[in-house]
């Protein structure tokens, strides 16, 4: 588990401008990454637009991201949904071979109960061959999977290793970190929040600004870890701003506008999601211009 202690970042999925994917984009990204200090990636999560990416091209994704890494970080795929049957079937038939984890998002629009979250990770941990960290995003999935689903899981279920926690609550954060069992981590989701939560004793983050600025941000989440707050959030204030600016709209166009800014990516979305308004393109070409 340790192996995910730190900075993860949840990659954007690169596209050439008729939205067909930029693998030369994708391999110059993950270099850029691993180059700067990152822990461990993340594949196909919501920042990849898994929503929209086939499963042809999540295989090539895949592939292509192993084969750049060599094995030097951690690797977690994004696997979950609605349809517990389907997850499930995906777990037991996909090639995890290169996978060290998965990352599982909690069942969006069903709006399960708190018992129905249970046996749906239920379900997904005697199926999965890896290690599981749930999702826990209320904002997208509209129902929040409460603390105590979340450490009874963790109790229950020894592959359910950690829970990705992005319900932007400081004081659900707080309850997970109190109650959870000892080797059981709790990771940010939410990039305003992680070096708060971290200090308070989270595991870390897997985050979106993290793939454009992994020298800075895996060194405020490292400072966190060993609880130097004076020097992590000396840190944390020089990316506050554009954290807010790649939220200000939608994700990852803020992202993918900042990698572009980079000359890492294009800012290329896929249906129904849009490029960043100019307005906000030149909000994020200023900073990253004066960073």
């Amino acid at each position: 588990m340790q192996k995910f202690v730190g900075t993860g970042v949840a990659l954007v999925t690169p596209f050439k401008s008729d939205k067909t994917v930029d693998f030369e984009a994708l391999m110059k990204l993950v270099e850029f990454n691993i180059d700067n200090g990152i822990d461990y990636l993340v594949i196909n999560g919501t920042t990849g637009e898994s929503a929209t990416i086939t499963k042809e091209e999540r295989r090539e994704i895949i592939q292509v991201i192993a084969k750049v890494n060599n094995k030097r970080v951690p690797l977690v795929l994004g696997i979950g949904g609605n349809n517990t049957a389907s997850v499930v079937h995906e777990l037991q038939t996909e090639d995890l071979t290169e996978i060290d984890g998965i990352l599982s998002v909690a069942p969006y629009y069903s709006k399960p109960t708190q018992e129905g979250f249970y046996q749906h990770f239920k379900a997904i941990s005697l199926a999965s061959p890896k290690p599981i960290i749930l999702y826990n995003v209320p904002g997208r999935t509209a129902k929040n999977m409460e603390p105590a689903t979340t450490i009874r899981l963790a109790n229950d279920f020894k592959n359910v290793i950690a829970v990705k926690e992005a319900g932007n609550n400081v004081q659900q954060y707080l309850e997970l970190i109190k109650n959870k069992p000892a080797d059981f981590l709790i990771i940010s989701g939410d990039d305003d929040l992680a070096l708060t939560v971290t200090l308070a004793g989270a595991s870390g983050v897997i985050s979106v600004i993290g793939q454009a600025f992994p020298k800075e941000f895996s060194s405020l989440i490292n400072l966190g870890l060993q609880g130097k707050a004076t020097e992590a959030y000396q840190q944390h204030f020089r990316l506050m701003k554009v954290i807010d600016l790649i939220f200000a709209e939608n994700n990852p166009a803020g992202i993918k506008a900042v990698l572009q800014q980079l000359n890492i990516t294009s800012d290329e979305v896929r249906l129904p999601l849009v490029k960043a308004s100019d307005e906000l393109q030149k909000e994020i070409t200023n900073f990253v211009y004066n960073f």
